[in-house]
């Protein structure tokens, strides 16, 4: 058995989500988009889901939000993610007001429940997953 860990599978690239990939991968930033006048969403594509226009511009997000729910996976379908069970994926609402589906990592990933305030990690960390993580903020004691 080899102890070299499998790469994780790679997003397929295509115009709609090529700047996204390229800013999550350089900067560990998530890239969304909008319409003049709209509100933020997310995923990657060429026309505003509820204006319909194609005139978009992107916004870069703050990196912050809540988990809106979640679930935690004892069993990977892929090699690449056997050692970081339990993978725990969250639907995460961004302070910008879009939503996606995202890994929370990190040592204390089991604690996670919903309405926990994340946050993406470094860029250093960021950078070594193909797709958006995010974190357990650290909560304030005032």
């Amino acid at each position: 058995m080899s102890s070299e860990k499998a790469p994780y599978p790679q997003p397929r690239e295509d115009q709609d989500n090529a700047a996204f990939l390229r800013r999550w991968r350089e900067d560990g930033k998530i890239l969304l988009q909008k319409a003049r006048g709209g509100k933020p969403f997310f995923y990657p594509r060429p026309m505003d889901p509820e204006t319909w226009s194609t005139e978009l511009e992107e916004v870069v997000a703050e990196g912050r939000g809540h988990v809106v729910s979640y679930s935690s996976i004892a069993r990977p379908n892929d090699p690449a993610f056997n050692d970081e069970t339990p993978i725990v994926l969250a639907e995460i609402a961004l302070v910008e007001g879009a939503t996606l589906l995202a890994r929370i990592v990190g040592d204390n990933r089991d604690q996670v429940a919903s309405g926990d305030a994340v946050e993406v990690p470094s860029a250093e960390i960021a950078r070594r997953y193909p797709l958006p993580v995010f974190v357990l903020a650290e909560k304030s004691t005032a």
